[in-house]
């Protein structure tokens, strides 16, 4: 678990450090290149709020759906005899996690076509 908090602290400090220089980048390609759609900080803001509604998306699913197969799997370990009911409750339960995920993805293109 430490090993993970050290990652993502250090991601975290990655792209605090990487911030300014993509505004600035930001700003002079949206100087340069008119375009009809929002550029500058509105534009980046747009990109940066798809990217993260994707990964945290998919992270929440991703734990989700591990938590719902381990009690599924557990629940088979000491009943077999109902694993049929389990499975078929499992499958109903993990495309309904992952139908959040695909909300996600389909506000993210929302977005993007705002661009």
């Amino acid at each position: 678990m430490k090993k993970v908090s050290t990652v993502a602290l250090l991601t975290a400090l990655i792209l605090m450090a990487m911030a300014p220089s993509v505004l600035l980048a930001a700003e002079e390609a949206g100087a340069a290149a008119a375009t009809s759609g929002p550029s500058g900080l509105m534009g980046m803001g747009i990109a940066l709020a798809t990217g993260l509604a994707i990964g945290i998306a998919a992270l929440g699913g991703g734990i989700g759906q591990g938590i719902a197969v381990r009690g599924a799997m557990e629940g088979i370990a000491r009943n077999p005899g109902a694993s049929g009911k389990i499975m078929t409750t499992l499958i109903i339960g993990l495309a309904l996690i992952e139908s959040l995920v695909i909300y996600a993805l389909v506000i993210s293109f929302i977005l993007q076509g705002k661009l």
